[in-house]
């Protein structure tokens, strides 16, 4: 990460960004840890939205009156994806190497690039005029770039949407995709 950026985030930006992830101590590699957290202050720091929205917007605008928050629905992708991960890992082994830093990172970060992605207008969370232009797998990627995060995390955030149909993706990036999707199919089912 270039000092600039370091530079640019506030110690208030990285306190809260640590209170909303607990998960951040998963990660066992210090540096990809901090990255990921790092990106996650700069988020908050850009964004209109603060951790209270977080709480209480909706996940997704694609569901009418969707009943769980936007930090509901991540922590269940984190969760999910280390869980799966966790399984893989116990029945695949060495035959489907998983590396569980990615993983986490990667589902934490997944849809950092929402927090640019929406506003809020009369209490009410709505698109963005940025959001129309740039989707969350792209900004996430810019936010987590200006971070350090490498390049296997970065491929996890791209390709969790429906733009990483278009691309091979990782073991990992499958992993977070699949927990990211079955915590919101169900939802268009209602």
């Amino acid at each position: 990460m270039t000092n600039k950026v370091i530079q640019t985030i506030s110690k208030d930006s990285l306190k809260l960004a640590s209170e909303l992830w607990p998960e951040l101590k998963w990660i066992n590699n210090v540096e990809l840890r901090e990255q990921t957290l790092n990106t996650w202050a700069l988020a908050l720091q850009t964004s209109p939205l603060t951790v209270q929205d977080l709480n209480k917007i909706p996940f997704t605008l694609l569901v009418k009156d969707c009943p769980v928050t936007f930090m509901e629905h991540k922590r269940a992708v984190v969760h999910i994806s280390r869980d799966a991960a966790t399984q893989m890992i116990e029945f695949f082994g060495d035959n489907l190497p998983i590396d569980m830093d990615t993983v986490i990172s990667g589902a934490i970060l997944c849809d950092v690039g929402k927090l640019l992605e929406y506003e809020k207008v009369n209490e009410k969370a709505v698109q963005s005029d940025y959001g129309r232009f740039v989707r969350h797998p792209f900004s996430g990627v810019g936010l987590a770039m200006q971070c350090g995060v490498p390049d296997r995390v970065l491929h996890i955030i791209a390709a969790h949407a429906g733009e990483g149909d278009k691309v091979k993706r990782s073991t990992e990036a499958y992993i977070v995709h699949h927990a990211d999707f079955m915590s919101f199919l169900p939802f268009m089912n209602k």
